[in-house]
């Protein structure tokens, strides 16, 4: 079973915060500050925080940015993950990873049945990587962030999980990019 080794160090990681929006602003993006607010509370830092509106190539605009900034570890957008014409997320993501990771989306929703039953079918919520990279896309609810945060990636992005977890791996994420 899954576990926090406590005699290893703890690994703190930089994380970028994207709302998709386009009625949000910062005095109201409650999906962003929960985010904001777990990321810091579990001891990792925010390395920059944005509003974009529902428009797909802004949206991969930004992600190849933050791709690009070694500064930034992982990317986590909340918005736009749903089934309407303005939703838009899902294909930014896709447009930009490398590879994509697709227990993510599942395991979020087996995550998300626990707590709203069947109307988890309505995201599209996915992962993946690019550029040595972690890139999330969650919807656009706090309860929806608190339940990714909260059931998946506190523990992914903890160095100390266990039997594994994503951050052990970053090293190796663009290792196809370099030559040997």
């Amino acid at each position: 079973m899954s576990r926090i080794d406590e005699s290893m160090d703890f690994v703190p990681i930089r994380v970028a915060v994207l709302t998709v929006s386009d009625s949000r602003t910062p005095e109201d993006d409650k999906s962003g500050k929960t985010l904001v607010d777990r990321i810091e509370a579990a001891g990792h830092s925010v390395a920059d925080r944005m509003i974009l509106p529902d428009e797909r190539a802004e949206i991969a605009r930004q992600l190849q940015n933050w791709i690009q900034d070694p500064q930034i570890d992982v990317v986590i957008s909340t918005g736009g993950t749903g089934l309407t014409g303005r939703d838009v997320t899902v294909e930014a993501h896709r447009d930009v990873y490398e590879k994509e990771i697709e227990a993510f989306g599942t395991v979020f929703t087996i995550v998300s049945m626990e707590k709203i039953g069947t109307s988890a079918v309505q995201s599209r919520a996915t992962g993946g990587v690019a550029g040595g990279t972690y890139l999330f896309a969650l919807p656009g609810s706090p309860g929806a962030c608190k339940d990714a945060w909260d059931g998946i990636l506190q523990k992914q992005l903890d160095y100390r999980h266990r039997p594994c977890n994503f951050v052990e791996i970053m090293p190796r994420l663009d290792e196809h990019l370099r030559r040997k």
